[in-house]
């Protein structure tokens, strides 16, 4: 294809608020060094992390997921779904025009098996027309979803993948999952479904129904007592996004030697542990950010087969971020909110306009 010189994306400036993201139409055009691919992005999902980093929530000098300070600006996006536009030096030229997913989470070559670079984060991401990634982190994909709702899986439904791989859900055993009406939650009831478990979700009571849907068991409505509900040693595994106040209750409704994955904590990053729950019934906690091999190609797999579906709420202009970000805020979605770049040489015209889906296996 015919490459431009310039693109649209977005900048993050700094740490702060949503005037630190800056819309631009004259940005650079990335280009492909050895090993690597340049793909024009058909959509980015948005992720807690893209807030997250903007508002410094990592901690103090600390503005990634590895830990590292953010070098900006930055190009944020981890979620991309888009086509091999060029190819760098030592990746064969018929890959051109594929269509792919992109891992988000990168190893650094010559790193031990936790030394990360993260797209959106240490590396420039999908807030963009285009955007370069490593060749092993572009994997072609044979689906007949849209662009947007491909792009709502690499980030939560390999989050979520990767929390239950970590603690080994088996067929019949029976899992839950906190804040399941959100991108991470949400993949991880139709994934835990998938393996054959028994599914507990908790979800605000309007959303019940969708989660449902999805393929949970049974939904207990949030602010419930988890251990009135379900019983003391009732749950194999707990899948947790949330944390929080309530966050002792699951220890109190673990079984003997149940397992516990965590990979945020959107309601209070700082709980209270007992420590004799943890050493007295043998359970196993599992903190949840580097994949795991298998579950990247795994997840594409599922896709291919439609195992899984693709739950998009919402989609914006790639221009229209902020308000992307404050309707993500909000949390009265289901799913996830997905940007769409302009094409290109049409910097204020959408691919299409906002849509609202719901696709359920």
């Amino acid at each position: 294809m015919n490459l431009p010189e310039t693109m649209q994306g977005v900048l993050l400036n700094g740490h702060g608020g949503p005037e630190q993201l800056e819309v631009c139409d004259d940005l650079p055009l990335p280009v492909a060094g050895a090993g690597e691919v340049l793909i024009q992005v058909g959509a980015a999902g948005v992720n807690n992390t893209d807030i997250n980093t903007r508002a410094a929530w990592y901690g103090e000098g600390a503005g990634t997921w590895s830990g590292e300070p953010v070098d900006f600006p930055r190009i944020q996006g981890a979620d991309v779904c888009g086509t091999i536009a060029a190819v760098g030096r030592d990746v064969d030229a018929g890959r051109a025009g594929e269509r792919v997913l992109v891992d988000p989470c990168m190893r650094v070559p010559g790193g031990d098996d936790f030394q990360m670079r993260y797209l959106g984060s240490e590396l420039d991401g999908g807030f963009a027309q285009f955007t370069k990634v490593p060749a092993e982190s572009a994997y072609a994909i044979d689906s007949p979803l849209s662009d947007a709702e491909l792009a709502s899986f690499p980030c939560s439904y390999s989050t979520a993948e990767n929390m239950l791989t970590r603690a080994a859900l088996a067929d019949s055993e029976t899992v839950l999952v906190t804040g399941a009406s959100g991108g991470v939650g949400s993949a991880a009831v139709q994934l835990a479904r998938r393996r054959g478990a028994r599914v507990i979700a908790v979800a605000g009571a309007a959303k019940s129904h969708a989660v449902f849907q999805l393929g949970a068991d049974s939904v207990i409505p949030r602010g419930s007592s988890l251990a009135e509900a379900l019983g003391a040693e009732s749950i194999d595994v707990v899948i947790d996004m949330v944390g929080g106040e309530q966050w002792p209750e699951l220890t109190t409704v673990l079984k003997r030697g149940g397992r516990y994955a965590v990979a945020g904590a959107v309601a209070g990053a700082h709980v209270p542990l007992d420590l004799r729950a943890l050493y007295l019934k043998d359970l196993s906690f599992f903190g949840c950010t580097v994949l795991e091999p298998t579950v990247f190609t795994n997840l594409v797999g599922y896709i291919e087969r439609a195992e899984i579906a693709p739950l998009v709420a919402e989609t914006f202009p790639l221009a229209e971020i902020v308000a992307a970000q404050e309707t993500f805020s909000a949390r009265k979605h289901i799913g996830k909110i997905v940007l769409i770049p302009a094409p290109i040489g049409e910097p204020d015209k959408p691919i299409y306009p906002h849509v609202h889906q719901e696709r359920f296996p």
